[in-house]
């Protein structure tokens, strides 16, 4: 996929309802060429609804995985997060209690990206990672339980 095709996408995830001059502007195009742009993202599969907000799966990213990483060295600064915040595939970070530092979600497009990610999440972080590939995911986001006035 082309860079501006991700751009495309990563604005269309934040903001399905975003309009076409709007991703014009974001992405330096033409109005007409962005749309072209978008039809043929439809096309192939990778745009599959809109929303205000749109799940990135619903965006060509189907394949979700949770990553856990440590670093090499223990006393290394505690810095991945800002290591890592400028991979957008990472949906996620959370900072947890256990054998790994962090726990990470991910979304991509194929075993083959992840891989790749994987590979800039150790580079970038100098990090050991333990990856947990998502089947199904029965409920996400659920609002929560409210109690009665």
């Amino acid at each position: 996929m082309e860079e501006l095709d991700r751009k495309i996408v990563s604005l269309l995830c934040r903001d399905g309802r975003m309009s076409f001059t709007d991703l014009a502007r974001e992405t330096g195009l033409s109005v007409s060429a962005t749309h072209q742009r978008v039809r043929r993202l439809e096309r192939r599969g990778l745009i599959t609804g809109y929303a205000a907000v749109m799940d990135p799966a619903g965006a060509g990213l189907p394949l979700t995985a949770f990553v856990s990483i440590k670093p090499f060295d223990p006393a290394a600064p505690d810095d991945a997060p800002q290591r890592l915040a400028h991979l957008t595939a990472i949906e996620a970070c959370h900072s947890v209690a256990g054998d790994e530092n962090y726990i990470l979600k991910v979304r991509v497009a194929s075993p083959a990206d992840l891989e790749n990610l994987l590979q800039e999440i150790r580079e970038a972080a100098n990090v050991s990672t333990r990856t947990t590939i998502v089947l199904s995911t029965p409920f996400e986001n659920r609002p929560p339980e409210l109690p009665e006035d």
